[in-house]
This record gives C-alpha cells, sequence and structure tokens, in this order.
C-alpha cells in the first residue's frame, strides 16, 4: 500500500512492479551459499522447479480434500502460496541461467501474447 503522507510505496508494491532486482539478490544469495560447476547449478535450480509444482500439486489435493487419508488439509492461500514458489523459483533458474533473464522473460510474454491473443481484440 503506498503511504499517501509520502507518496512511497512498500517493499511488497515495488517488488511486485519488477520483481527482478529481488530475483538477482536470490540469485546471488543462493550461489554464494553453494560450490557447483555452472552446468550443474543450473540443473539442480530447474529440478528444484519440478519440486515447488509437487508441492502446488499437493496444496491442490489438499484444498480439494482429495486424499481421502488426509482430507481437507490445505486452504487455497495455500495453493497460491504455493503457486508464488513456483514463479519465483522458475524466474532463479533464467537468471541463473542467463544475466539478461527480465529481457528474456520480456520478449517471451509477448510472443506468447502476440501468437496467443491474435484476434482476441486486446
Amino acid at each position: 500500500m503506498t503511504d499517501t503522507s509520502t507518496g512511497a510505496e512498500t517493499a511488497a508494491e515495488t517488488t511486485a512492479q519488477d520483481p527482478w532486482p529481488t530475483i538477482s539478490r536470490l540469485h546471488t544469495w543462493l550461489t554464494a551459499h553453494q560450490d557447483l560447476p555452472r552446468n550443474e547449478e543450473i540443473l539442480l535450480r530447474v529440478l528444484k522447479l519440478s519440486e515447488e509444482v509437487g508441492e502446488a500439486a499437493q496444496a491442490v489435493i489438499g484444498a480439494t480434500g482429495q486424499n481421502p487419508r488426509k482430507g481437507t488439509s490445505h486452504t487455497w492461500q495455500d495453493v497460491e502460496a504455493e503457486l508464488c514458489d513456483v514463479v519465483i523459483t522458475a524466474m532463479v533458474a533464467l537468471r541463473t541461467l542467463t544475466p539478461e533473464a527480465p529481457e528474456v522473460f520480456a520478449r517471451h510474454v509477448e510472443r506468447v501474447a502476440e501468437r496467443s491473443l491474435e484476434g482476441f481484440g486486446g
């Protein structure tokens, strides 16, 4: 929420508008806490994405009560959080692959939008 008295944005608003500086900081932090060859670092970051997708799937199963042994074990807010973890992990993996991750991502979103929204009127 913007502080109307100063016009200052909260950290969450700033990150929401441009998450890449935070993603870059996360990438730097992760890299500082490991000693892996570049190819292994990339591989493990992509594998981490699979782990996060699995956690999102588990949260959906829990939110819908589809595991009879566990019942309703998660909320839809848990699903939201897990999906955010998927997005963050994917962004960090992309940043690991290329320092131009923000530009690569923006170009790709444009290509997908052009291809998908053609003739949609928006």
